[in-house]
């Protein structure tokens, strides 16, 4: 497919562009931690005192404020056929589309069958591994290695591969949707790929990437996202992200499962951040895993869903927790390198057997993806045991 939504802007327009109005349209998303110096506050006078007043992201006029941007959109829907999906074939890496310009995404949705029963296709085989075996793709700039390398369940809250429906500010599961808000800058261009790894079903991607063309400010990064999977014996760290140059993390979502049901003490693991200098030990700790995603007692009071942070997915009995938490004003900087892991403190012959896969969201100095290269289908699929979720889904 090659959208003509990918043109760039002209030279007129682009001549005209207002750095200040980009950095309103970045703080009216929310993005003020996500990028750096954008949380910077526009100053107006106010015509009934006649003094200066600050109006800042978060005002209640932002999202009056006019912009000089150009919106587009990359879409799977090729209007001269008439045809809304891409297929993306068993074994196949399909590029969904790529755009050249300067800009920043400010929406990626997209959705595919495969894991739920199709009333229209009754005899498709059914597997709700595909949430795991669908990888994204996304590339900046030309870089030779992607900036964001998940399988699509992880990367929109789905890792476990069960669907629960939640909705954060910058990511979630919406009811047989998966949608991100997360900015996504692009000085030359972005190209979007999916990879389908499972050995029995053929799927048929929708996608709507919703993106602006504008000149970009200064010290803005580049939207990351790093995958990390396996099997853990209890003791072992759980590697969540580990990055070069400079950046900031921004948060991540995290799935766990026990080996053996009513099992949650992987949960007893804090964080450990390690960044710059302090690099053998950690700069801080936190005291437990569910206390970082902002819980307390292993989520006592069960799921829970908000702007921030939430627990989409806690069933005790299958020991399953799904967990997301994104830092903006909280981000965590570094000036060389940041690696991020939860460590178990109990001694080893307390603890039990877990898996875990993760996606880390960072922003960093440059496009060139640095998280670990996506596995086999078959080391995907770590969990125990996936429970079946489908749903009715005669309109």
């Amino acid at each position: 497919m090659n959208p003509t939504s990918g043109q760039t802007p002209s030279d007129h327009l682009r001549s005209n562009m207002n750095r200040r109005g980009f950095v309103a349209s970045l703080a009216a998303l929310g993005a003020t931690a996500a990028l750096p110096g954008v949380a910077e506050a526009s100053e107006t006078k106010s015509p009934a005192a006649g003094s200066s007043v600050l109006f800042r992201d978060k005002s209640a006029l932002r999202m009056a404020v006019l912009r000089d941007e150009m919106t587009r959109q990359l879409t799977t829907f090729n209007l001269k056929q008439k045809s809304k999906t891409i297929p993306v074939r068993r074994g196949k890496r399909v590029t969904i589309g790529e755009v050249k310009g300067e800009g920043h995404i400010t929406q990626f949705w997209m959705t595919f069958p495969g894991w739920f029963w199709q009333h229209w296709n009754p005899k498709a085989p059914i597997n709700q591994s595909i949430l795991k075996t669908l990888v994204l793709r996304i590339y900046f700039d030309g870089a030779e290695r992607p900036s964001v390398a998940t399988p699509v369940g992880d990367f929109f809250g789905a890792g476990l591969c069960e669907i629960a429906s939640f909705a954060s500010l910058y990511f979630g599961t919406s009811s047989g949707g998966f949608f991100c808000k997360w900015p996504m800058p692009f000085r030359k261009s972005f190209r979007v790929e999916v990879e389908n790894l499972d050995a029995e079903i053929d799927t048929d991607v929708f996608c709507n990437v919703l993106y602006q063309l504008a000149p970009l400010p200064e010290g803005v990064g580049y939207f990351h996202a790093q995958f990390n999977t396996g099997f853990n014996q209890g003791p072992d760290p759980v590697q969540i992200a580990e990055a070069k140059g400079r950046g900031h993390y921004a948060g991540c979502q995290l799935y766990m499962q026990g080996e053996e049901r009513n099992y949650l003490s992987f949960l007893e693991a804090p964080e450990y951040v390690y960044v710059d200098d302090d690099w053998e030990t950690p700069r801080f700790t936190g005291t437990g895993l569910e206390d970082y995603f902002l819980g307390g007692w292993y989520f006592r009071e069960g799921t829970l869903a908000g702007p921030y942070h939430g627990v989409p997915i806690k069933d005790t009995l299958n020991a399953n927790v799904a967990m997301y938490r994104v830092h903006e004003t909280d981000a965590i900087h570094f000036k060389k390198r940041l690696k991020f892991a939860f460590v178990n403190p109990w001694s080893p012959g307390r603890l039990k057997p877990f898996c875990f896969s993760s996606a880390a969201f960072l922003y960093l100095d440059h496009p060139e993806g640095q998280g670990p290269a996506i596995p086999s289908a078959k080391e995907l699929m770590c969990w125990y045991r996936i429970r079946n979720t489908d749903h009715q889904s005669i309109p």
